[in-house]
């Protein structure tokens, strides 16, 4: 309340009325080491619910994390470790950024994968090294949301058993009683999906912990435990009222609930003796509990030693020693969609825990693993991932597998269903999350599916996401260096995006250091050039053609191909301005929108419209993707 009430700004409602179901799970259940905050092998917890932000900094703060008083103190205010939602990247012990609801509970069916595959791969007799749970607490507008209900459903499919929801069921919205747009039965659709549910008073805090630990015992499904409780507990003329969800109560209202819970009035962040001690000993458990895993990882590695360092690998976040070695070189014309696949193939034989996924487009995408089995409740090792067609639940959950870490996981769909995905792509670039997702069928090159397949906007959509780094391939090499990037990004997530048609070999033979891993290069040259043709994916080609057409013609041009706007841009002013000289006139070339493009190029060779249902090769011609368009272009910028 004081926090909220200082800032002027908040969400006092959540925090007051979960508190009791937020004190039973982290003084009873949750096992987690504020110390080290990122101990591999800690539970879970997801405030799914973020605007309750006050809640989870309430619990950091009591249970020793490096989060003090001053920090609570500092809510919602510039520089603080307490921004309004919660960030992970910011706060020790936050596990995700929450706040657009449905995005927490999603992500953390990615996380109870990764747990899951990591315990029964790794896990022996006597040697149980990963065994922690996922736990989320959630709203009523979390269930609304629809990536909640596809991930509920996956995680229902999947038969999560140590994941374990706690539904905030205040029954209460911003604008008023759920009643006005929410009365289905939670708990009979959790049913229908394959959840263990449970209802108890969320007020009582033995009612609570009763319900966590017949979850925990619920090993073959997901559990949503309905939690009835009231929004702004405490607040005598606020509590069950929307009033006290979205603002701070006020100074009056702050002193009558202070008197109403049998607090002290008159005192500001006050936490009495009795209180701090009781959930300081957090602190000892956690040291007592990693110092346990410590010790067990140790006897596991003497018993298990090539296991267990492949597991310390993994956990580190690292990659196998030797893993560049993996990726080819090209020589043959191929979608960059089937080299990518082989791409995949050929790093998963290097990377043990390099996992697969894709939304129903596996064949289309090229991303099954082969001679690996699908991830399914009986073959939980399985390296093969089939999220159904829920696009946004793969890619919250593959944020969640990469943020549990232990595993490094892709997702896999058609471009123009990156619209279906963008709240989470949005997401993992604000969280530093580096998830890596391929996007195949990228332009009206897929030909007869029509507009409605046919990406138009969504590349340069994507390239506007902060800390996003889109790569478009122009060939097999390229696609090599683009993979390179996207496993060695540490905190950046990456969209390969790949061609279904044909493309030739033109960049040179790939080994490390391929001049594609600077984001743009020097493709093909002349000497005096009058022009510089930029292009990206399979408009290279394109360009290298009206290259040498004007070649002939007495014109000499420089082609450079730019597969990633994000890591070019990383590069010095100089090798940027010698790449591309602002003094000499560039044309642009991508089989998509021409908005963002004149920061590099003064006239644009792209597609400002929607595309059509034709063969691809005709839908180039007719939208003048051909080399007598470039040449013409070209000539009028000079």
């Amino acid at each position: 309340m004081d926090a909220v009430q200082k800032a002027n700004s908040g969400h006092p409602g959540l925090p007051m009325g979960a508190a009791p179901m937020a004190h039973a799970l982290w003084t009873r259940f949750l096992r987690h080491a504020p110390n080290q905050p990122n101990w591999p092998n800690r539970d879970r917890f997801i405030l799914s619910a973020g605007h309750g932000s006050m809640l989870l900094y309430s619990l950091l703060h009591l249970t020793g994390y490096d989060l003090s008083m001053d920090e609570i103190k500092n809510f919602r205010q510039w520089g603080s470790k307490t921004p309004g939602h919660p960030e992970n990247f910011l706060t020790p012990g936050v596990e995700m950024a929450t706040g657009p609801l449905g995005q927490g509970i999603a992500t953390s069916v990615g996380m109870a994968l990764a747990e899951r595959y990591l315990r029964e791969k790794y896990n022996r007799p006597g040697h149980n090294v990963i065994d922690h749970f996922t736990y989320v607490i959630a709203s009523d507008g979390d269930l609304m949301e629809g990536v909640a209900q596809e991930a509920a459903s996956l995680a229902g499919h999947q038969g999560l058993g140590r994941l374990i929801v706690l539904y905030d069921d205040n029954q209460i919205t911003i604008d008023g009683s759920t009643e006005l747009a929410f009365t289905e039965d939670s708990c009979a659709k959790f049913d229908a999906l394959g959840w263990h549910t449970d209802r108890v008073d969320g007020m009582d805090i033995e009612a609570v912990s009763g319900a966590i630990a017949r979850a925990k015992e619920t090993t073959d499904r997901p559990s949503l435990i309905a939690c009835r409780t009231i929004i702004g507990f405490g607040s005598p003329n606020k509590a069950g009222s929307e009033s006290s969800h979205g603002a701070a109560l006020g100074p009056e209202e702050v002193r009558l609930s202070k008197q109403a819970l049998g607090m002290n009035p008159d005192k500001e962040f006050a936490v009495p003796d009795d209180v701090r001690a009781f959930y300081s000993v957090a602190r000892s458990n956690g040291e007592e509990a990693v110092a346990a895993w410590d010790a067990a990882m140790a006897a596991y590695a003497t018993e298990f030693p090539a296991e267990a360092s492949e597991l310390r690998t993994a956990l580190a976040k690292a990659l196998p020693e030797g893993w560049l070695s993996a990726l080819p070189s090209f020589e043959k014309a191929d979608a960059t969609r089937n080299q990518s696949a082989q791409i995949i193939q050929s790093l998963s034989e290097k990377i043990p825990n390099l996992l697969s996924g894709c939304a129903d487009l596996g064949h289309s995408v090229k991303t099954p693993i082969k001679n690996e089995s699908s991830m399914q409740k009986t073959t939980p090792t399985g390296r093969n991932i089939n999220f159904g067609v829920r696009e946004h639940a793969m890619a919250a959950a593959v944020n969640g597998m990469t943020l549990h870490g232990g595993v490094r996981a892709f997702g896999g769909t058609f471009l123009i269903f990156s619209d279906y995905c963008r709240p989470s792509l949005r997401l993992s670039a604000l969280m530093e999350c580096p998830s890596i997702q391929l996007f195949s069928h990228d332009s009206i090159g897929l030909g007869e599916d029509g507009p409605t397949h046919q990406p138009i906007e969504q590349t340069m959509s994507l390239r506007m996401i902060p800390n996003f780094n889109v790569m478009r391939p122009a060939d097999g090499n390229e696609t090599s260096a683009c993979w390179r990037l996207a496993l060695d990004s540490r905190e950046t997530p990456c969209a390969l995006l790949l061609s279904r048609q044909n493309l030739p070999i033109l960049s040179p033979a790939y080994a490390p250091g391929h001049p594609a891993e600077r984001g743009g290069y020097v493709l093909r040259d002349a000497g005096d050039f009058q022009a510089v043709l930029i292009a990206t994916g399979s408009e290279v080609a394109l360009a290298v053609e009206a290259h040498e057409a004007l070649q002939k013609e007495g014109i000499a041009t420089r082609v450079v191909s730019l597969p990633s706007w994000h890591i070019f841009e990383r590069q010095t002013k100089a090798y940027r301005e010698e790449t591309i000289p602002p003094t000499i006139p560039a044309v642009s070339i991508e089989a998509g929108t021409t908005m963002g493009w004149h920061k590099y190029a003064d006239v644009c060779v792209g597609l400002d419209r929607f595309g059509a249902s034709a063969p691809a090769e005709t839908l180039f011609e007719e939208f003048g993707f051909t080399v007598a368009n470039v040449v013409a272009t070209v000539k009028s910028v000079l």
